[in-house]
C-alpha cells in the first residue's frame, strides 16, 4: 500500500521562521501550502527551498480577512484533498513606544494578525480535518516567550501572544472530539529580519540596551517537524525553543 501523502499549510511562509518551517516540512516529506501576503516573497522563498523536497503550493493570503482565509483552505483541499497540519506562523510586532502612545490602529492591526488570524485559519482547518478520512490532524501555533513574560513597550504583541496560549489550550480541548491535536511553539530570538536589531541592542527592563544572542530558525523548524511527526494520540502542548543565553529566565 502506498504511503498516504501528508499535507501542511504554513502561514507567514514567505520569510523568516515560516520559510524555515516550510523547508523542514518539505524535507520530512510533506506537501506544503505556503501562505503569505506577498506573492513575490512566496515565490522567492519557494525558489530558495525548492531543493528540499516534494511539492509546494503558493497561496497569497491575508489572514485577517475571512474570505481570503477561506480561499486558502479551499485551494488546499482542491489541490491535495486533505489537510494534516496547520502551522499558524503569521504574525507581527509593533513599534516600541510608550504604552499611552500606542495608536489604536496599531493595536488593532496586531490583534487582527496574531490572534484573529490564528482563529480564522484554525476554524477552516477544523472544518476540513473533522470530515476527512482518516479523520483529524494537528495544529501548531507560533507563540513566543512573550506568551509568558513581556518585553518593555510591547503591549500589543505580548497581549496577543498570551491570548494565543489560551487559544491553543481551547483548540486542544475542543479538537479532542475530532482527533485534532493542538500545540504551541514558543520561540526566543530566532535569527530573522524581525530580530536583526537584537545584535546591536534591545531595551531591557532596567532601561539599558543590551545585545542578545539569536538562534538559527532551522532549530525552530526541526522542533515543529518533531511535534508534527507525533501520532495524534500524543501531543506537545507547549515547547520553548530559545537562545540559551538570552535574558528570559532569571532576574534583572
Amino acid at each position: 500500500m502506498a504511503e498516504r501523502i501528508k499535507v501542511a499549510v504554513v502561514t507567514g511562509g514567505g520569510t523568516g521562521v515560516g520559510k524555515a518551517i516550510a523547508a523542514g516540512l518539505l524535507r520530512a516529506g510533506y506537501r506544503v501550502v505556503m501562505a503569505g501576503r506577498r506573492r513575490d516573497a512566496l515565490e522567492a522563498a519557494e525558489r530558495e527551498i525548492s531543493g528540499e523536497g516534494t511539492s509546494t503550493l503558493l497561496v497569497p493570503t491575508d489572514v485577517t480577512d475571512p474570505a481570503s482565509v477561506a480561499a486558502l483552505f479551499a485551494a488546499t483541499k482542491q489541490a491535495f484533498g486533505r489537510l494534516d497540519l496547520l502551522v499558524n506562523n503569521a504574525g507581527m510586532g509593533s513599534p516600541a513606544v510608550p504604552f499611552e502612545d500606542i495608536p489604536f490602529e496599531q493595536w488593532q492591526k496586531v490583534v487582527d494578525t496574531n490572534l484573529s488570524g490564528t482563529f480564522l485559519c484554525t476554524q477552516e482547518a477544523f472544518r476540513i480535518m473533522k470530515d476527512q478520512s482518516p479523520r483529524g490532524g494537528r495544529i501548531i501555533n507560533n507563540g513566543s516567550v512573550s506568551a509568558y513574560a513581556p518585553r518593555p513597550l510591547s503591549a500589543p504583541y505580548t497581549a496577543t501572544k498570551h491570548a494565543v496560549l489560551g487559544l491553543t489550550k481551547s483548540i486542544s480541548l475542543d479538537g479532542r472530539a475530532y482527533d485534532i491535536a493542538c500545540g504551541q511553539i514558543d520561540i526566543g530570538n530566532a535569527a530573522t529580519d524581525m530580530t536583526a536589531r537584537m545584535t546591536e541592542g534591545v531595551l531591557q527592563p532596567n532601561g539599558t540596551l543590551a545585545p542578545e544572542p539569536r538562534i538559527d530558525p532551522k532549530h525552530v523548524a526541526d522542533a515543529v517537524v518533531y511535534m508534527a511527526g507525533l501520532p495524534l494520540d500524543a501531543n506537545v502542548l507547549t515547547m520553548t525553543v530559545m537562545a540559551t543565553k538570552m535574558p528570559f529566565v532569571g532576574r534583572g
